[in-house]
């Protein structure tokens, strides 16, 4: 059993994949190309946005945001204290100063009271400057963007979406990177929609911003192309061969992949009720289940699953174990006297199962069988 079947869907999309990576290689067109160019309009297509640019993986998507955003020394940007470093992480190199906020305890997305209690800590200390917000739709669950979009424009924050576990989920409506002045998304294999490497994608509905990033993907150049450098950049392109990847695998995740996998998570659900704190998503929302993650009774529970799965072969995972308060690189961040509670509580109890549309319905008896049995 595959905690996430990359060969699954590797075979039921083998044809179509195989022909594309062909065509890639007898172009011998391996940066750009018509690949490039059709996955980029059907991805914006997809999630409703006037422009999608492809960069070289997720991270370098979220650091091109940040610097779309202006973000520098003396700054501050929010983001929830629950997610992977990649979040933040630019704020860091850029010389802003990462201010977490708690999550909620039902959905683990950026808590919105704890969001303007750490805004206005900041305001009235006066020493940093409010620059940005990351919302991260975590595990595939959409924030609250009815309350996160109000708190942004209130304080005049540029708002990201950090969508890397996301893509295809919805938010009453409107597909995950659809919001924020800038979305951003992850292709690393793992995720919902993943290629074989590193890619990732930024989307925008700003003319002049979707000019800007194009430029800042290819070493900042200018009018002129690639040697009319106009300002600063990086090298951030996505394959031609990654390209060819994902279209076929874009086609399935809307045709039949979400669906399976919201009846996988359904299964689990209602399994688990009663006897595990199972994932909520609210109403309006559509996860797109980048993970299926439970919570135990406490860590001495969590731990003790855990080992049985281990014991019975069935694979899982901790997403995550430590909140970014707690790592050692973010360790000297202001807290403002934010306890992150919620973020604590869930790290120390969460663990994930297998979960993608390719599991079968026989292999989720046995990952249900085996932690009931723990239980």
């Amino acid at each position: 059993m595959q905690f996430i079947d990359l060969k699954a869907q590797y075979r039921a999309l083998k044809a179509e994949i195989d022909a594309n990576i062909q065509a890639v290689l007898d172009s011998a067109q391996f940066i750009g190309g018509p690949f490039v160019k059709e996955l980029e309009e059907q991805l914006a297509a997809f999630v409703g946005r006037k422009h999608c640019v492809t960069c070289a993986n997720g991270t370098d998507a979220l650091q091109i945001a940040y610097m779309v955003a202006g973000v520098g020394e003396g700054d501050a940007v929010f983001c929830p204290d629950m997610t992977f470093i990649s979040s933040t992480e630019p704020a860091k190199m850029f010389g802003a100063a990462s201010v977490f906020c708690d999550i909620t305890p039902d959905t683990y997305t950026l808590c919105p009271e704890s969001l303007e209690r750490q805004i206005q800590a900041v305001l009235a200390e006066g020493r940093l400057t409010p620059k940005a917000v990351v919302s991260v739709d975590i595990l595939g669950n959409p924030c609250d963007y009815d309350a996160i979009v109000p708190i942004c424009e209130k304080y005049g924050l540029f708002l990201i979406e950090d969508a890397a576990q996301s893509f295809g989920a919805s938010y009453k409506g409107k597909r995950a990177c659809a919001f924020g002045y800038i979305a951003t998304t992850s292709f690393f294999p793992a995720k919902p929609l993943g290629c074989y490497g590193d890619g990732g994608a930024i989307f925008t509905d700003d003319d002049e911003m979707d000019a800007l990033i194009r430029s800042l993907c290819v070493h900042g150049k200018g009018p002129g192309g690639k040697y009319d450098n106009i300002r600063v950049g990086m090298n951030s392109r996505l394959d031609a061969i990654q390209a060819a990847v994902l279209l076929p695998k874009l086609k399935a995740l809307g045709d039949y992949e979400l669906d399976a996998r919201q009846t996988v998570a359904g299964r689990y659900n209602e399994a688990f009720a009663g006897k595990l704190q199972t994932p909520f998503v609210a109403d309006g929302s559509v996860s797109a289940w980048a993970q299926y993650a439970v919570l135990a009774k406490d860590t001495a529970q969590r731990d003790k699953i855990i080992a049985h799965l281990k014991e019975k072969n069935i694979p899982n995972m901790v997403y995550y174990p430590t909140p970014q308060h707690g790592l050692p690189v973010f360790r000297e961040e202001p807290h403002y006297g934010e306890t992150f509670q919620n973020a604590d509580d869930y790290c120390a109890r969460t663990f994930s199962l297998p979960m993608h549309p390719y599991l079968e319905e026989g292999s989720q008896q046995a990952v249900i069988g085996a932690v009931l049995e723990a239980l």
